[in-house]
C-alpha cells in the first residue's frame, strides 16, 4: 500500500511546477499591488485580497496542469517514458505560461489605464488587429519588449527541462495506471478547480464581497477576470425594468405625456420653417477639458479654441456618458449612451440600424470625413446603417498621404473636407472625426513649426493633467488644426450659412486637482468631461453656460438652432428648450459604476459592491444635512438605474423602421 501511495515522476513533476507557478502568480500579484495601490491602502488591509487571490491563481494553475497529470500518467503518453512525449509536453508547459505571461503584461498596461483588471473589452481591439498593433508598435518599444520576452520564455523553458531532468532518472514501475498514485492528487487538482468545496465552487463575484474595488480587482487574477467577463458582451433588455422606469425617464427628458409604456418617441416641430443652413459637427480625439484653455489650465493649450467659445454658445460641463471613440460616436449619432458592457455597440449588430436625428435633415447632402479606416471599431457599420445616403471619406480616398496608423493628419483631413463641401451645392450635414490627439502622440514634421513648441517639465505636465511632452503637442497640435481649418472656412461662401458644432469623443483620465474638484481626479469624470461648442455667429450670440448636459444632446440641439423639425426617440435633450432639470448620465464599463453628474453632485453607483456615493462637484456645493444628503441619494439612484435599464433596452428597440412605422419598441 505504501508503495502505491509514491507518487509518479509525473505527479512529483506537476507538484513542483504547481509551486512554481504559484510562485509566479503571487508575485505578479504582489507586483500589482505595489504599483496600483491606493496611497491610504496598507498591507495589513490587503491580505483578505492575498488570501482569496490565491484561490483564483490556483484555480487556474490546476487547469493548466491537469492535462500532464491526467494524460501524462498513461505510461505511453509520459513526458517520462517517450522522448517524443517529453518534447511535446515541454512545448505545452512553456505555451502555456507564455500566455499566462501575455495576459499578465496585458494587465498591467489595462491596469494602468482604466484601474481594474483585465477583462472581455479587449477583444474590442484585437477584432482590429492590425490597426491596433499597428498603434501599439508606434507607440511603445515593442521590439525591446518582445525581445525581453523571448528572454523570459526561452528562461521557462530551460527551468522547466531541469526540473524535469532532476526526476527523469526515477524509475516507474511497468504497471500501465496505478490508481492509488494519482487519484488523490487528481482530487486536489478538482477541488482547486473549484476554488471550494465542490458544491459552492469559488465564483468572480465572492471577490466583490471584499467591499472595495481595488482589494476585489487585486484577488482576481486577469485571467478570472478576462473569461468571466466573456458573457457581459452579449447584449440584454428588460422590457419588464424599462417600463417599471418609463414614467421617471419620461420627467426626466420633460415629456408632456408622462406614461408607463415604452414610447419616448417626440416628435418636434417649430413655427417657422427650418434655416437652410449647413452643419458642420467636429468630434474632437480625447478632447479632455481639464487639459484645454477654457478650464483655465496654465499650459494653455488651445488659445485659438479658447477664443471661439468666448464667440459661441460654449457649454463647459458637457460630459460623454462614458470613456471610448467608438461609444462616444455612438452616443453622440443615435442620443443612447452605449451602456453594454465588454462590447461596443458599433460591433452588435443588433444595436445597428438605430433611428438617428440626422436623417430627418431630409434635404440636406450627409458627410462623414474621417482620416483613417472607418473599419476600426465597425464604424463604417455605423455610419453606413444609421444615416442614409451617407458619403463616407475614409483612408484610401484622399489626395493626403497617411501620416500614421490613424491615416492622413487632422490638418489634412480639414484640408480634405473643404475641398469636397466647396463643390457641394445643397446643404449639407458633414461630421469630420479627428484622430492626431491619440498614442502614438506624432505630430508631422511640416507642421511642427507652427505647434505651440514650449517644453515643460515631467512634474509641470503632470501636475496639470499631461502625462508627457508628446501628449502636450498633441493637444496642442489639436488647437492648430482647429485654427487652420477655420480660418480656410471664413474664406467660403458657405461659412455664414453654416453652423459649426465641436465635442470631444472623450476625455482622458488624470490629475485635475488644481482645477477642478477631487471628484475628477477620484472619481475619473476626467474621463467624460469635454467641451461644446455651438459656432455660428449669424444666428447664434455669445454665451457661457454651466450646467450638466451631454453629448446625447447634441442632435436635438442641432435640429433646435435650424429650426428642424424631427422625431427624438431617445434620451438627448434640445439644450436650449429642455424642461426639466440638468444632468448627464455617466457608465465606466470596466469598473461596473453607473452614476448621475447634475449641477451640484455626482452620485456613483458601484453595481459589482452594490455600494453608492455622492460627491460634490464644484467648489461652492451646498453642505447637505445628514437628511437631505440621504434623499438626495435616493432620488439619483433612482434616477441612474431609469437610464442605465431604458438606455439598454433602447440599444435594440430603436430601429428606423419601427420608427417609420410609427411605433418605438417590441
Amino acid at each position: 500500500m505504501g508503495k502505491q501511495l509514491r507518487l509518479t515522476p509525473v505527479a512529483r513533476w506537476v507538484l513542483q511546477l504547481f509551486v512554481i507557478l504559484l510562485a509566479a502568480f503571487t508575485l505578479l500579484r504582489i507586483i500589482t499591488f505595489l504599483v496600483f495601490k491606493p496611497a491610504q491602502l496598507e498591507w495589513a488591509e490587503a491580505i483578505p485580497s492575498f488570501l482569496l487571490g490565491a484561490r483564483y491563481d490556483i484555480r487556474w494553475i490546476c487547469i493548466a496542469l491537469a492535462p500532464l497529470l491526467l494524460i501524462g500518467s498513461i505510461p505511453s503518453l509520459s513526458p517520462f517514458t517517450s522522448a517524443k512525449a517529453k518534447k511535446i509536453w515541454l512545448i505545452y508547459l512553456v505555451s502555456i505560461t507564455s500566455l499566462i505571461l501575455l495576459f499578465f503584461g496585458a494587465d498591467f498596461g489595462h491596469f494602468d489605464y482604466v484601474e481594474t483588471r483585465l477583462n472581455a473589452s479587449a477583444l474590442n481591439f484585437i477584432e482590429d488587429f492590425a490597426i491596433s498593433m499597428k498603434m501599439l508598435w508606434q507607440s511603445y518599444p515593442l521590439f525591446w519588449i518582445f525581445t525581453a520576452l523571448s528572454i523570459i520564455v526561452y528562461s521557462i523553458y530551460r527551468l522547466y527541462t531541469w526540473t524535469h531532468r532532476k526526476l527523469d532518472g526515477i524509475r516507474e514501475d511497468a504497471v500501465y495506471f496505478k490508481p492509488l498514485r494519482t487519484i488523490w492528487l487528481t482530487a486536489f487538482i478538482f477541488i482547486g478547480i473549484c476554488g471550494n468545496n465542490p458544491a459552492k465552487p469559488l465564483k468572480w463575484s465572492d471577490a466583490f464581497q471584499l467591499g472595495d474595488n481595488f482589494k476585489a480587482y487585486l484577488a482576481l487574477n486577469p485571467l478570472q477576470n478576462f473569461f468571466t467577463t466573456l458573457k457581459f458582451r452579449e447584449p440584454f433588455a428588460d422590457d419588464g425594468r424599462a417600463r417599471e422606469h418609463s414614467s421617471r425617464i419620461k420627467q426626466m427628458l420633460g415629456m408632456n405625456t408622462v406614461t408607463a409604456d415604452l414610447d419616448f418617441k417626440r416628435k418636434v416641430t417649430y413655427p417657422q420653417p427650418a434655416k437652410p443652413m449647413n452643419v458642420v459637427l467636429v468630434v474632437c480625439e480625447s478632447f479632455s477639458m481639464y487639459k484645454s484653455s477654457m478650464s483655465g489650465n496654465p499650459l494653455n493649450t488651445t488659445p485659438y479654441f479658447q477664443q471661439l467659445s468666448n464667440e459661441g454658445l460654449f457649454f463647459n460641463h458637457c460630459f460623454s456618458p462614458h470613456f471610448g471613440t467608438a461609444r462616444g460616436v455612438f452616443t453622440l449619432l443615435t442620443g443612447i449612451p452605449d451602456v453594454q458592457l465588454s462590447k461596443f455597440s458599433t460591433r452588435n449588430e443588433r444595436a445597428l440600424n438605430q433611428h438617428t436625428i440626422i436623417n430627418d435633415f431630409t434635404k440636406h447632402s450627409k458627410f462623414y470625413f474621417i482620416g483613417g479606416n472607418s473599419e476600426f471599431n465597425n464604424f463604417k457599420g455605423l455610419l453606413v446603417k444609421n444615416i442614409d445616403g451617407l458619403n463616407l471619406f475614409e483612408e484610401g480616398m484622399y489626395k493626403s498621404k497617411p501620416f500614421n496608423v490613424w491615416g492622413i493628419s487632422d490638418k489634412d483631413l480639414f484640408d480634405e473636407a473643404q475641398e469636397v463641401l466647396s463643390k457641394e451645392q445643397q446643404p449639407f450635414f458633414a461630421i469630420i472625426q479627428t484622430a492626431d490627439n491619440h498614442r502614438p502622440f506624432v505630430v508631422p514634421e511640416e507642421d511642427k513649426p507652427f505647434v505651440d513648441n514650449r517644453k515643460f517639465t515631467e512634474e509641470e505636465l503632470k501636475r496639470n493633467g499631461f502625462a508627457s511632452q508628446d501628449e502636450f503637442t498633441a493637444f496642442a497640435y489639436t488647437d492648430y488644426c482647429l485654427r487652420k481649418f477655420m480660418e480656410q472656412a471664413k474664406q467660403q461662401s458657405w461659412f455664414e450659412n453654416t453652423l459649426f458644432v465641436f465635442v470631444g469623443d472623450h476625455g482622458v483620465k488624470g490629475d485635475a486637482g488644481n482645477l477642478y474638484p477631487s471628484a475628477w481626479t477620484n472619481e475619473r469624470l476626467t474621463d467624460e468631461h469635454i467641451p461644446l461648442l455651438f459656432y455660428a455667429p449669424a444666428i447664434i450670440k455669445p454665451e457661457l453656460r454651466s450646467e450638466a448636459v451631454s453629448q446625447a444632446d447634441v442632435l436635438p440641439t442641432i435640429a433646435g438652432l435650424l429650426q428642424q423639425p424631427h422625431s427624438n426617440t431617445t434620451l438627448g435633450r434640445d439644450l436650449l428648450r429642455k424642461q426639466s432639470d440638468d444632468f448627464s448620465f455617466i457608465i465606466h464599463h470596466d469598473e461596473a459604476k453607473i452614476g448621475i453628474v447634475n449641477n451640484e453632485f455626482y452620485y456613483i453607483l458601484n453595481t459589482n459592491l452594490q455600494k453608492d456615493t455622492l460627491v460634490p462637484v464644484r467648489f461652492n456645493s451646498p453642505v447637505l444635512s445628514t437628511e437631505e444628503y440621504e434623499r438626495l441619494k435616493q432620488k439619483m439612484s433612482a434616477e441612474t438605474i431609469a437610464f442605465y435599464e431604458t438606455a439598454r433596452w433602447m440599444l435594440l428597440n430603436n430601429q428606423k423602421q419601427k420608427v417609420a412605422a410609427g411605433r418605438h419598441g417590441p
